[in-house]
């Protein structure tokens, strides 16, 4: 396999274009930009090409501009696989809840084969393929609708709507659902949930307005305080909660957070 230096000579060299050019190229990009890190010496041109020298991600970024060539793709001649960053984000758990990247970027690349069809509306046998993609929501293997929806992770030491939403689940958040409804529901399991945003992080909860203030509710399980903030000056209404994947593992890992063996417990 041809090697990212020679991929990239080939790029300049279809171009036509000279060592000088390409650093006179460069150094246009770095005024433009405010900083020498984006300009590419002659003799540093010469060692990304012939002596497979990684280049900087300012080198790299001018290269591209100049050879007008997708940086993504560049990325992975490096061995940097660009697309599947959402995917191995989802693979580390964090304690506190959180957003999957954002509108643009929440997307995920799943090895599906091709003869493997998924229908979620039917009962299927998946061991084998979480055994090669490892924990992943059901939700992802159809596909994120980025366009409609904003996707986060509960946290793993997040108990605010447990049992409801289990530290762990994976939500889909609708953005057009931001307005917070005062009525509506019959029982805890209709009540709307809201994912928010505010200067210390993210929150998932039960929500009211009252004047100008903002009033965050856990469920009563998890024993924590109501949260009070100015609104809209302290926190954002990112969407209404209208999805969820969860684990089946939290009751354990609440009775190992709590310093009982979970062993001792078997699931039911």
């Amino acid at each position: 396999m041809d090697r990212p230096g020679e991929k990239l000579k080939r790029a300049r060299e279809r171009l036509d274009l000279t060592f000088r050019e390409v650093e006179d190229a460069s150094q246009q990009i770095a005024r433009r930009r405010g900083s020498d890190e984006f300009a590419i010496g002659l003799s540093r041109l010469a060692d990304i090409e012939n002596k497979q020298t990684v280049p900087s991600i300012f080198r790299l970024y001018s290269l591209c501009a100049i050879y007008r060539l997708e940086f993504d793709e560049v990325l992975s001649w490096y061995g940097v696989p660009r697309d599947m960053l959402s995917s191995d984000s989802a693979q580390i758990e964090l304690r506190v809840t959180h957003q999957v990247g954002t509108a643009a970027e929440a997307r995920v690349t799943l090895p599906q084969p091709a003869d493997i069809k998924i229908d979620l509306n039917e009962t299927t046998f998946l061991s084998h393929m979480l055994r090669r993609w490892g924990k992943m929501p059901l939700g992802i293997l159809n596909g994120l609708d980025t366009r409609r929806f904003r996707y986060a992770f509960i946290g793993t030491e997040d108990w605010s709507m447990h049992p409801l939403l289990p530290p762990g689940s994976f939500l889909a958040i609708d953005q057009g659902r931001r307005k917070i409804a005062a009525d509506g529901w019959t029982s805890e399991f209709e009540r709307p949930i809201y994912f928010l945003e505010h200067r210390g992080g993210y929150l998932c909860g039960w929500c009211a307005i009252s004047g100008e203030k903002l009033i965050v509710q856990s469920h009563p399980s998890s024993d924590n305080p109501m949260a009070i903030f100015e609104y809209p000056r302290e926190i954002d209404v990112i969407g209404q909660v209208v999805g969820a994947a969860m684990p089946i593992d939290a009751r354990r890992r609440r009775r190992a957070r709590n310093g009982a063996d979970p062993s001792a417990f078997p699931d039911q």
